[in-house]
């Protein structure tokens, strides 16, 4: 009892939480390992460069980066959104081995993925001729977070070593010069995506750019978050004898504000809505002059430019009849 009266004394001085240390001991420390990525291929895109890319398997939230190895040398270190890089600098007519590592925020690495080969080609003599761009290019959604691409393919004066898909002017994947398809994976839920093709030759030469497509990727299964504007309204207002359409919605749900939208009217892109100051937090509104007389129609709709730059799904399309100004 002596002894007991006495811990209850230092811990009443002291302010301390309990009396046991097993209970008030260090919080314990994440030390498990993320799986190893699956799926890594390994592609030369010219001479001197290869594709690395892998799968972002479900269930790896924690996973904070990526680490890309060539034989047991660490070249490349990516956050964990990216599921693709490109190595440059590697000699021609070389073999090659690369393998890829998860870190998660705890530090925990997982094992090295299977190793995937790949022999670099021979460079081209005296190659400065590109490829011709790739034509015909069209697309569809693989579902909420896959996109498949095809088109016709290129030829060059040596041969078409690789084709290059760009993703708003920036390149995301490589394929083999064989291939005139790709799958596109890791993208948003409910988004517009604009994809280019180039060709490239083993002289590191790139065509100029297939035409664009644009597809837009499905919903999240469950109803998750949608990128479209909500509750999208379209109104005919008159003041001072002057007509105009007053629209109003609910921004998407997104990681930060978003600044920009599109309006189409009757289907055709017609203004860029930009906020000068910073965005509503709660309903936004916009008001535009209509210069047609009463009894005008006019369908309206429009997306959101998303943080990560990509446009957002469509809102509702409403349809608006110019009203008469009570005249």
């Amino acid at each position: 009892m002596p002894r007991l009266a006495a811990l209850l004394r230092a811990a009443s001085l002291t302010g301390a939480a309990c009396l046991i240390l097993a209970v008030c001991g260090p919080e314990e420390r994440d030390s498990q390992s993320p799986p190893a990525p699956a799926g890594v291929t390994a592609r030369a895109g010219s001479a001197t460069s290869v594709h690395v890319m892998w799968d972002q398997a479900a269930g790896t939230a924690g996973v904070t980066g990526y680490e890309v190895f060539r034989g047991g040398e660490r070249v490349k270190a990516v956050p964990g959104e990216k599921h693709m890089t490109d190595i440059e600098g590697l000699t021609p007519s070389t073999a090659y081995t690369f393998t890829v590592r998860a870190r998660d925020a705890a530090g925990n690495v997982s094992p090295h993925s299977s190793a995937v080969p790949v022999t670099m080609p021979a460079p081209a003599v005296d190659d400065g001729v590109a490829p011709t761009p790739p034509t015909k290019l069209t697309g569809r959604a693989d579902g909420a977070r896959a996109a498949t691409l095809a088109w016709a393919g290129s030829t060059d004066s040596v041969g078409v070593t690789s084709y290059d898909i760009y993703q708003s002017g920036t390149r995301i994947h490589s394929v083999s010069g064989s291939a005139t398809a790709a799958r596109v994976t890791g993208l948003r839920p409910d988004t517009v995506y604009t994809f280019t093709v180039r060709a490239r030759d083993a002289g590191d030469n790139s065509s100029s750019a297939s035409g664009a497509v644009d597809i837009t990727t499905a919903p999240a299964k469950g109803g998750g978050t949608s990128t479209a504007p909500a509750e999208f309204r379209a109104v005919s207002v008159t003041e001072a004898g002057a007509r105009a359409i007053e629209l109003s919605w609910v921004p998407p749900r997104t990681d930060e504000a978003v600044e920009e939208y599109q309006m189409f009217l009757d289907g055709t892109l017609t203004t860029t809505i930009r906020w000068g100051a910073a965005p509503p937090a709660g309903r936004a509104t916009y008001r535009f002059d209509a210069g047609d007389g009463p009894g005008a129609t006019y369908r309206v709709k429009i997306r959101a430019r998303l943080p990560d730059g990509n446009w957002g799904a469509f809102s509702a399309q409403r349809t608006v009849v110019l009203d008469d100004g009570g005249t």
